[in-house]
């Protein structure tokens, strides 16, 4: 699970990394840089979950031990 996890942030990270040079400044919400935006925002709420799922993980380990 520790794997799956890191190898779904890193490529969150690449999509993120890979949209952001997709992104217009002088016209952020048309067209090919609107799609970028929102897919940044998903990206990094990707990437808040999975660290979520992570440190979830950790708690019960932890719990597990102390049993």
């Amino acid at each position: 699970m520790r794997a799956t996890i890191l190898i779904l942030t890193v490529l969150a990270i690449a999509l993120l990394i890979f949209n952001a040079t997709k992104l217009n400044f002088e016209a952020l919400f048309t067209g090919e840089s609107f799609t970028a935006v929102l897919t940044i925002l998903a990206s990094l709420c990707a990437i808040v979950l999975l660290q979520i799922l992570r440190l979830s993980k950790k708690i019960e380990l932890l719990q597990k031990r102390r049993k």
